[in-house]
């Protein structure tokens, strides 16, 4: 346990009213999660202000309140911690409360526009294979083991993840997989971890409503190699890079520590060659001088997917995981939950349901799906509100030059209006859309449905943007959504069962 007057010797300028000897016992900054012996954060937000919520973090608990304002008066044994700066001090002290975490296990961080979630998966595959307990922490859930938390941002914020890996520490585990995103990186959530191994997957357009500009995107993501590159506790700090995409000079350059280069079009610590995708899966042989060659024959596809492969392999080879775990382990690897996952309803076509919500997402499923396809591509596919708009008409024209049959309807809209999303993504689908069937269909649900109807022996639906997702985010609402499911549904109606 903690004292508050602990907390405040971290933090310059900062003020205790109460008894210093106060004793922590755990920091939220959500009044439904304080305990007994809580530090509640009052966190003054958009929409809502923290500061409100303290008589009922005090009712369920809590014995102190860190604040910035002068002004917060609290109960009779009641602590206050005030603060110049609230982010930067919980940057500090929610690490020391938890005595560093990070520090007890291995820590590979994986950051990229596309392909974190499959390798984060594929990585925690073969550390698990190699004997060692595994923590996850990605965009679809948290995993300790076998055990499923759920998620709400790809990286949480520095409570949350600081907690996290304290319960992942107790339980014992070796290893943390971590999905790293820009706005993690940007915001400092990632403050007090220490990094072992950082990958680069690639780098495309998305998040440029925050970022502004690609320079500015890219260097969000290259703060993650100036974190692994700084002294820590651990030794043996290894970049594990993909060269082949331009921004992984810049990862290079951030990256002051060993190097793990990977490639396909260039010389690279590890190659790929003789690539054959295939319907059911691909075949390459891998190159590296720890092993030579290692032939491979995998159940997932897609040139995007030998990429996602050589990434997890670098984070393996870096963490000295035996050669003949990789394969065995990789060979035995067939998804990740809405990430080119088939859905299999009895029907004569396939539908394919993947997250791909970025112009070179969109490129790469499309592009892949036509390399199986026997007959036409059916697309079925949005863009979120509130998010990058400028690539919206982008979306729009590569489903329209990659795709048979486009049908564009709606994402997660968020505040936005629906229609002007669309309008939006049509502006795009209208400059190569040519003499191609095209619809535009607001709901989601009429759109699957509608692709399904289309759907004739041997054609290929495709549906992206959502994937593993099982909701919808309307303005005032959200919603159970499953684009699985619903393309069940649509099969089954299409054969007369419902």
């Amino acid at each position: 346990m903690k004292t508050i007057g602990q907390l405040a010797a971290l933090v310059k300028g900062a003020a205790i009213t109460g008894n210093p000897d106060t004793g922590i016992t755990g920091i939220e900054h959500d009044s439904r999660k304080v305990g007994k012996g809580t530090l509640f954060v009052c966190i003054p937000g958009v929409h809502v202000d923290g500061h409100t919520f303290i008589p009922q973090a005090v009712a369920a608990g809590a014995k102190a309140i860190l604040t910035t304002r002068t002004d917060v008066m609290a109960p009779e044994g009641v602590a206050v911690l005030r603060v110049p700066e609230l982010q930067t001090a919980l940057d500090t002290i929610v690490p020391f409360f938890h005595d560093y975490p990070a520090r007890t296990m291995r820590v590979i961080g994986i950051t990229g526009t596309n392909g974190k979630t499959t390798t984060s998966y594929i990585t925690r595959a073969i550390l698990r294979a190699a004997g060692y307990k595994v923590g996850l922490i990605g965009t679809i859930q948290i995993m300790i083991e076998d055990e499923v938390l759920p998620i709400h941002n790809t990286t949480p914020d520095v409570v949350e993840l600081q907690h996290t890996l304290a319960m992942m520490r107790d339980k014992g585990m070796d290893y943390v997989v971590m999905e790293v995103s820009s706005h993690a990186l940007d915001q400092n959530r990632v403050a007090g971890i220490e990094f072992d191994t950082a990958v680069f997957t690639n780098l495309t357009q998305d998040h440029l409503d925050y970022h502004k500009t690609l320079e500015n995107y890219k260097l969000a993501k290259a703060k993650l190699f100036d974190h692994v590159s700084e002294q820590g506790t651990k030794q043996g700090k290894t970049a594990v890079i993909n060269i082949d995409d331009a921004a992984g000079a810049t990862m290079l350059e951030h990256a002051k520590c060993a190097h793990l280069t990977y490639a396909i079009e260039q010389d690279a610590d590890l190659r790929a060659t003789d690539i054959l995708v295939h319907a059911n899966g691909a075949e390459f042989v891998l190159h590296h001088k720890s092993f030579g060659e290692m032939a491979l024959k995998l159940h997932i596809t897609g040139i995007f997917n030998v990429y996602n492969v050589m990434s997890a392999v670098g984070a393996a080879l870096a963490e000295h995981i035996d050669a003949a775990v990789i394969k065995e382990t990789l060979e035995a690897f067939t998804a990740v939950p809405g990430r080119f996952e088939l859905v299999k309803a009895g029907q004569d076509f396939s539908i394919i349901v993947d997250y791909a919500h970025t112009p070179d997402g969109v490129e790469n499923v499309l592009k892949t799906a036509r390399k199986i396809a026997k007959r036409r591509i059916i697309a079925v596919f949005g863009c979120g509100g509130d998010r990058d708009r400028t690539k919206r008409p982008i979306m729009g024209r590569l489903a329209a030059e990659l795709a048979d049959v486009v049908i564009a309807t709606s994402d997660n809209p968020r505040t936005e209006d629906p229609d002007f999303i669309l309008s939006q993504v049509e502006a795009g689908v209208k400059e190569a859309i040519g003499t191609k069937h095209h619809e535009k269909i607001t709901d989601r649900r009429q759109a699957i449905f509608r692709a399904v109807e289309l759907a004739q022996k041997d054609d290929i639906v495709v549906i992206l943007g959502k994937g593993h997702e099982n909701y919808q985010i309307l303005k005032d609402k959200t919603i159970h959504f499953d684009d699985k499911e619903v393309a069940r549904d649509a099969v089954a109606a299409k054969k007369g069962e419902h």
